[in-house]
């Protein structure tokens, strides 16, 4: 969601830019949206891979093109059956949002996704063993559509979700062994995260809600995916590297992923450049472990924001709007101002606005600052 071209419309047939390597990254392979959108094909470079000049791609996100299937009215033909929205283009058998056509030779294979992005992240690092690298590896598994290789599919009681937890922790592993194989683990920082919170039913009757059982992909916290609370801004966060952090240690400090260029480039011994990354803050000590403390506030955001300092935290009050399709019902979007204390509430249950309004003053007035800055 970073963007890729500078027109909403794009030919997909030249190579786009801006990217990848037009924002800092020296090759990159992605995929051209997310797994559930059109066109659905891979990316290198900016240039569509395997794209055949001779079957040009078109995509509209508004029309049908004449004549091709679609998820409404040739529903009976999914091989994973929709349960909002992702019926417009059929895509290897599966609903898409968007429609297209052509470029039938570039079309990904859902369920090789993460051999496809596994090989190339495995070629990179033992490509770049022998000098400094820097790797982002986007994992698309457990986004929608979820379509496990048949290696992992029917491997987890919990259906297709939990076969695609399955595949990116092998993911995962294969990156760790590979770094352990070229003697680089102990040079390396190895960090893994997420980017919004847990979304059970997000658009496909993968059967993921009628396998969940007694799981709670938020565990104690509030809320999900689309949402302001922890359960949606709350991030997984774990880091190994040997010869820094010492294995089994966890930690209550508060770091955001905007801390990280600013890590990196300490971490590196490379001051950031003037100006640069002006929300960031070198918390890599923190990270290490070397110190309980990171940053003392932090700003979350799912479509607005919300302002957290030590365990207490502000939702200023907002008009309830419009849901988003598979929003968790307490999406945080009251009326009303909100504080929690996350020390003695980390589920937030109870709003204790009332009872501490020169907090809610004080906050309110921080986060304001924060938005007159940017």
């Amino acid at each position: 969601h970073l963007g890729l071209g500078a027109n909403q419309e794009k030919n997909w047939n030249q190579p786009i830019t801006p990217g990848p390597n037009e924002t800092g990254f020296d090759s990159s392979f992605i995929m051209a949206a997310t797994g559930d959108r059109v066109p659905c094909v891979y990316m290198a470079n900016g240039k569509v891979v395997n794209l055949d000049p001779a079957d040009p791609i078109e995509v509209s996100y508004e029309h049908p093109f004449p004549g091709l299937p679609t998820g409404i009215a040739d529903r009976a033909s999914l091989v994973l059956d929709w349960s909002f929205g992702h019926n417009m283009a059929i895509v290897n058998g599966i609903g898409r949002i968007g429609f297209m056509r052509g470029g039938a030779k570039a079309l990904w294979k859902d369920e090789n996704m993460c051999d496809d992005f596994s090989g190339a992240a495995l070629r990179f690092i033992r490509e770049s063993k022998d000098k400094p690298f820097f790797l982002y590896y986007a994992m698309h598994d457990i986004h929608v559509p979820r379509v496990p290789n048949a290696r992992f599919a029917g491997k987890n009681p919990m259906g297709r979700r939990g076969d695609s937890i399955l595949q990116a922790d092998w993911q995962v592993g294969e990156v760790l062994r590979t770094l352990d194989e070229l003697k680089l683990a102990d040079n390396t920082l190895v960090i893994f995260t997420s980017d919004n919170g847990p979304v059970v039913d997000d658009g496909y009757q993968d059967q993921a809600v009628a396998k969940l059982g007694d799981h709670k992909p938020a565990g104690p916290f509030r809320g999900g995916k689309y949402t302001i609370f922890e359960g949606g801004t709350r991030m997984p966060c774990a880091a190994r590297w040997p010869a820094r952090i010492k294995p089994g240690q966890t930690t209550d400090a508060l770091v955001s992923q905007v801390d990280f260029p600013r890590t990196f480039a300490a971490l590196a011994g490379k001051p950031a450049p003037a100006g640069a990354f002006p929300d960031s803050q070198d918390v890599s000590a923190a990270l290490t472990g070397e110190s309980p403390t990171g940053r003392d506030h932090i700003v979350e955001h799912s479509g607005r924001l919300a302002l957290r300092e030590g365990n207490w935290k502000l939702i200023p009050g907002k008009k309830a709007g419009k849901k988003a399709p598979g929003e968790d019902d307490s999406s945080g979007n009251a009326p009303n101002i909100q504080l929690y204390d996350l020390a003695k509430d980390p589920g937030e249950k109870t709003n204790v606005a009332e009872q501490n309004p020169e907090i809610v003053t004080r906050l309110g007035k921080h986060l304001e600052q924060i938005r007159d800055r940017n």
